[in-house]
């Protein structure tokens, strides 16, 4: 079995090495240039694939059409995405003999397109998953091949939470790769109505409304925690990144539950909330200034 991989992150790390455990020949990897301006803390395809001595590429996305003839000569078996954030283009999924899979990171039909894990923590979801499907030109749309579910604790951040689906994709490859050898595609219903779509997500998006529940608040910080840019609100003139949150308490009596916003009570930082609920601040820095 050949196989062509768009892959990225730690789940394209991951994934690319149960492929080639399981003896899946890759004849291709395209992967994506780091972006200077973005916190790279996650594991690198193009080293892994320097390592294995498999041939890789960075286009950008307009360039993705001149890679058609490459791959109509390669005539994989299998194209593959995993963590590739560019959609890619119909012609290169017809190139792929039996069939094109992504691996997403929800338990599909919840939580189609961006930044999956992200939302499902701050929409208080307690499970979340990896799903393995047939790539339609509609985003995570496509017959589910494989799933595998995980847990999200109720502090977890998204970080946390990556690095558990991280280890549910390479669960559901290694499920189904033994009937993918034979040829095997194993297709169930991936009912659309059922499940909801979320755009990408900016810095900006990070800001704390303390008109919120202190549950939605804490939710936010898990969900956008560094190595993610962070919740942030300002203090004093000063806009601070809020890192690890907690509602558990005890809090203090002195603080004042009518008035929303910071409160820095016996050293301690808190959150006023506008269902006058608290949460306790347990980390937070200045952020930095460009």
């Amino acid at each position: 079995m050949r196989a062509v991989v768009f892959a990225y992150h730690d789940v394209g790390v991951d994934c690319l090495k149960a492929l080639l455990a399981a003896g899946i020949q890759v004849d291709l990897v395209v992967t994506h240039e780091d972006d200077p301006n973005e916190n790279v803390w996650f594991g690198s395809v193009s080293k892994l694939c320097a390592e294995k001595h498999i041939p890789y590429v960075t286009p950008s996305a307009p360039e993705l059409p001149s890679l058609i003839a490459q791959l109509q000569m390669l005539h994989p078996d299998y194209i593959f995405s995993f963590y590739y954030r560019n959609m890619i283009p119909a012609e290169i999924l017809a190139c792929a003999k039996i069939a094109a899979l992504n691996m997403h990171g929800s338990l599909l039909p919840k939580y189609r397109g961006r930044a999956p894990v992200n939302w499902a923590i701050l929409h208080g979801e307690t499970k979340t998953g990896a799903t393995l499907h047939v790539m339609e030109m509609k985003p995570d749309a496509g017959d589910i091949v494989g799933q595998a579910e995980v847990d999200i604790g109720p502090d977890e951040t998204a970080t946390e939470v990556f690095t558990k689906v991280s280890q549910a994709a390479v669960k559901v490859m290694n499920t189904v790769l033994p009937q993918l050898i034979q040829g095997n595609v194993p297709r169930k219903a991936n009912p659309l109505s059922q499940g909801s779509y979320f755009g990408g997500r900016k810095p900006a998006d990070g800001q704390i409304r303390w008109g919120q529940t202190a549950l939605e608040v804490h939710n936010l910080v898990r969900a956008v925690a560094p190595p993610y840019p962070g919740a942030f609100t300002d203090w004093q003139g000063q806009t601070m990144i809020v890192a690890r949150s907690s509602l558990t308490g005890p809090f203090p009596d002195k603080l004042d539950l009518g008035a929303c916003g910071i409160q820095v009570v016996d050293n301690r930082v808190f959150g006023i909330c506008g269902d006058h609920t608290v949460i306790e601040i347990l980390e937070w820095f200045p952020a930095k200034t460009h």
